[in-house]
């Protein structure tokens, strides 16, 4: 047949073959004891040399050089034949069970083949392991170039934190080092800064490496990017689970020294998830990072982590004209002062200078400069820029805030004029009234509440602290404040929902489309001699007035306002009456009149049954508030310090009734009232602040009820007194005496001024928490803490004055001794010694006080007296002496830590 193909075999050719494929496959069992002693005794040979290569490529790393991918290619083979290995071996004594005849079959001779094949390609493999020789197994390691990032083309004010953060995290000592600071301040500014100064330079570090974490934290996303900054990403590192990538990047990098910059992290970045060797001191490695909030320093460990501030007026100023460019600024002579005011307003941030001063780079004229300063005092949203530029940006760390009542917190807080400072007290009120933070719980519960929340927007880079006069205040800056005020209208599209005119120079009530979506409207510090109208305002829950220069209110404003829960008219000095038309304000729970000039309180004032915080503080000219308070049921704030009343038997009668009262500032001036006010547990519970004033009280003295534990502040002013005691403990409640108790464990400031006959102030041992203490024109004073009264106290484990910040002794001719012992002082941070010439020795020694930059300030106004002090040893001598400052009195009464009683 045509297409066939004839192939022909032998017989012996045939039989050959398959006598030779016989031998091989029997040849896999027939040998497998043999081949076993084999691989057994090879694979010890190999992990030997292994071993050998692994101890001297160490010794060359720990040098400096790199190991050949080569070499370690070879390792990981090695590691997965022993493997192997182990596995085969630890089958050898079921394997070996199964042969017969003397070895030369099996049992189960299908498993044998099997088993002995793999017995024999293993062997080979690992014999051809052991014979592979390596003339080099390390050599210098590639060059390491750091990549250098873009950085802004204009650079202000960074240069000294420049040189501070990279001294800091050079130091040996720092791991982790951690800025935070505001968003557009200039972190990731400062951080690649850092970067590029590793460029041709790095210091010893194998890698450097930059990671954008961004909100969102995506944990393969950041290993990705370390992989591929260190050549770890290759063709299998796609195919692994996450897990298995931080192996792979632990495994290399714990054996190098590398810095790594993570920008704008939002939560903690946990390093044993992505595979980071934790930095230390001995693996010299290092972690720099840049987030918006200060809490989220403290939970990557940092514990002095770095702020990154606004700009100084100087400094902001220097970039805006960059921005702005000389043609423009020169383009009319009028222009730099109106670009100073314009720079003024965007408060030191670079964000807002850069993108205000370029797009200001093109207008030459002074209109509009002047119509720019214009829309950024009255309604910053406006201006070009600032709503898809700037407050966007911003608003990234509003919508990271995670509980709603926070975020509602901090747009309260632009109801404020610019740059106010916001008492905290005062803030934390306000929000329990307006019912942001529930109340119910008690009020003390509902302001630690409060505090926590400040303490959120604090460390969130949203609020800043600032101190004044001694109290704790927060402010807010400029352009987070025109965020809050964008957000809280809606993101512009309502902007009637939120009117704050503050500081805008009104002489009435602004001008509004629809009242009926008013919520909340501030308009502090204006000119609004006259408030008159009805407005129907339906939604309005906060109206603030304070400092508008209120003088009238006619009765039918408060008509139609059934929602208003706040009321502020505080500061205006002209408001001789409240009209009886604030009957109306069903829903009011704040009211503040302090610093008016309030005659009396109108009868509508007994309706406000929701009140629950009143405040009459320094109402001079408020004559009489009998028959109101009985009927505000619900009352549980009431400030009357220094109301222009005296506090009668009739009125603390009426006080008694207030079956909610939780918190009380008050101020006494007759004797029967005292010793009625003394004599009752409820008021004297809620008492915070006391004044006692210009009483006569040689033959009683003032004896303070165990009871007080909540008093904050104690006042005794222009009185004499013989003695200020702890009351009585009576025998039914002596078995629950304890020298140890702080009963006045709350007590944070004491005032003693011009106060005759009293001797000595012992009760201050039972004030742990005591830190300002004044006590002045008290002619017969001998002892702050008397000896012999005192003993008690200390054999007890009672040591005074633990929490003290500042101390002021001024024209006390008596006065030998403030305490027997030197004390610990650990908190002190100035004395004050005003005319005692008598007090030749301060309580004192070389450990007391705080140490370092910010240790005791010893100021004095005679001479003599320093050089007569003395001192417990020559090392207390050498502390101190050096601190003491010699004032003239006027300057020193100028600085006295800050007191409500006037002087």
């Amino acid at each position: 047949m045509g297409n066939c193909v004839s192939l022909s075999i032998s017989p012996d050719q045939s039989m050959t073959k398959l006598c030779q494929w016989l031998d091989v496959k029997v040849g896999h069992v027939q040998n497998l004891e043999k081949n076993l002693s084999a691989l057994q005794a090879t694979m010890e040979e190999l992990k030997a040399k292994r071993d050998d290569l692994s101890r001297r490529v160490t010794r060359e790393e720990y040098r400096g050089l790199q190991r050949l991918s080569e070499f370690q290619v070879w390792l990981t083979r090695v590691e997965t034949f022993e493997n192997e290995v182990n596995n085969l071996l630890s089958a050898r004594n079921v394997q070996l069970q199964r042969l017969c005849l003397f070895g030369f079959c099996s049992k189960s001779l299908i498993a044998s083949y099997r088993y002995g094949r793999s017995v024999s390609l293993t062997l080979r493999e690992v014999v051809k392991l052991k014979s592979r020789i390596f003339e080099v197994i390390v050599d210098k390691p590639q060059s390491f170039e750091v990549e250098e990032r873009q950085l802004q083309s204009t650079i202000v004010g960074q240069k000294r934190m420049l040189e501070n953060a990279w001294n800091h995290l050079m130091e040996d000592r720092v791991g982790i080092m951690g800025l935070y600071g505001m968003g557009g301040v200039g972190k990731t500014t400062l951080l690649t800064q850092l970067n590029n100064k590793f460029s041709g330079m790095t210091c010893g570090f194998d890698f450097v490496i930059w990671v954008v974490v961004s909100k969102e934290l995506q944990v393969e996303k950041i290993q990705n990017e370390i992989a591929r900054k260190v050549g770890l990403d290759g063709g299998e590192w796609k195919q692994k689970e996450k897990s298995q990538k931080a192996d792979v990047i632990y495994n290399f990098l714990r054996k190098k020294r590398f810095m790594l910059f993570l920008d704008d992290i939002w939560e903690k970045v946990d390093f044993v998830e992505i595979g980071i060797p934790f930095p230390t001191t001995q693996n010299q490695c290092k972690v720099a990072f840049t987030t918006r909030s200060k809490a989220i320093c403290a939970h990557m460990g940092v514990e002095e982590p770095m702020e990154v501030k606004c700009l100084s007026e100087d400094d902001a100023y220097d970039l805006f004209q960059k921005k702005v460019g000389q043609i423009t600024l020169r383009s009319d002579p009028g222009i730099p002062e109106l670009a100073r005011k314009v720079a003024k307003k965007c408060c030191g941030l670079p964000l807002a200078l850069n993108v205000v001063g370029e797009a200001m780079s093109c207008k030459r004229t002074l209109q509009e400069w002047c119509y720019t300063i214009d829309v950024l005092t009255s309604y910053a949203v406006e201006f070009s820029g600032m709503k898809d530029k700037i407050l966007p940006l911003l608003k990234y760390s509003y919508d990271n805030l995670k509980v709603e009542e926070v975020k509602m917190c901090l747009l309260y807080c632009a109801l404020f004029p610019e740059d106010d400072r916001i008492s905290k007290e005062k803030l934390i009120s306000l929000w329990i009234c307006e019912g942001i933070i529930d109340g119910s719980g008690g009020i003390e519960r509902a302001e630690n509440k409060g505090y926590e929340i400040i303490g959120i927007l604090v460390r969130a880079s949203l609020l800043m602290e600032v101190k004044w006069y001694g109290t704790k205040n927060v402010c807010m800056h400029d352009v987070v404040r025109e965020m809050a005020l964008w957000i809280a209208s809606y993101l512009g599209a309502q902007k009637d929902a939120f009117i704050v005119r503050a500081c805008s120079g009104l002489d009435e009530m602004p001008k509004v489309e629809n009242w009926n979506v008013v919520r909340r409207m501030s308009l502090i510090k204006n000119k609004i001699h006259h408030l008159s109208g009805s407005h129907e305002c339906l939604e309005l829950t906060t109206l603030l007035l304070q400092k508008a220069n209120v003088a009238n209110i006619s009765s039918e404003f408060f008509k139609s306002m059934p929602r208003l829960a706040v009321l502020d008219l505080s500061y205006n000095g002209n408001l001789f009456e409240l009209p009886d038309g604030v009957s109306q304000l069903v829903s009011l729970q704040y009211l503040n009149l302090s610093y008016t000039s309030i005659r009396h309180l109108p009868m509508g004032v007994k309706e406000l049954k929701q009140l629950i915080h009143l405040d009459l503080e320094e109402t001079d000219n408020l004559s009489n508030i009998d028959g109101i308070l009985s009927s505000l049921a619900n009352l549980k704030i009431l400030n009357l310090s220094r109301a222009g009343f005296s506090l009668d038997c009739n009125i603390l009668a009426e006080l008694q009734t207030l079956e909610h009262l939780e918190v009380l500032t008050i101020e006494i001036d007759l004797p029967p009232g005292l010793e009625q006010f003394l004599s009752s547990p409820k008021l004297t519970c809620a008492t915070r602040n006391l004044t006692i004033r210009g009483m006569q009280l040689e033959s009683s003295g003032i004896s303070l009820p165990i009871s007080m534990g909540s008093l904050r502040e104690l006042n005794i002013v222009w009185c004499t007194i013989s003695e200020i005691k702890m009351g009585t403990i009576s025998k039914t409640v002596s078995p629950l005496y304890n020298p140890r108790t702080t009963y006045f464990s709350s007590l944070s400031k004491v005032i003693i001024l011009d106060c005759k006959c009293v001797k000595e102030l012992t009760l201050l041992m039972f004030a742990p928490n005591l830190r300002v203490l004044s006590v002045q024109f008290a002619k017969q004073l001998e002892d702050i803490i008397n000896k012999e009264k005192g003993q008690q106290g200390e054999k007890s484990g009672i040591v005074p004055f633990q929490r003290l910040e500042f101390l002021t002794l001024g024209d006390l001719p008596e006065l030998k001794n403030i305490y027997w012992n030197p004390l610990p002082f650990p908190c002190l941070k100035r004395v004050d010694v005003i005319e005692c010439p008598n007090l030749k020795k301060l309580p004192l020694n070389s450990q007391s006080g705080k140490h370092g930059e910010n240790g005791v300030i010893i100021r004095y106004t005679e001479k003599e007296w320093i050089e007569t002090m003395e001192w417990e040893d020559e090392a207390t001598k050498t502390r101190f002496l050096l601190s003491c400052l010699h004032v003239c009195e006027t300057a020193n009464q100028d600085q006295q830590p800050h007191s409500s009683v006037p002087a």
